[in-house]
């Protein structure tokens, strides 16, 4: 039993994990791409809407 509820937590926590990874890559992704937009059309002219 006690063997079974370790491994459910592993399989939980892996998939957190996982999950987090997948979060982080995409930030990044997105402030790559707003780096290279900002560079490309410069300060003066902003190309996204907030």
């Amino acid at each position: 039993m006690a063997a079974l509820l370790i491994l459910l937590l592993v399989v939980i926590l892996f998939g957190a994990g996982f999950a987090l990874k997948v979060l982080w890559y995409v930030a990044i992704a997105a402030l790559i791409l707003w780096f290279i937009g900002f560079v490309a059309h410069g300060p003066e002219r902003r190309w996204y809407r907030w």
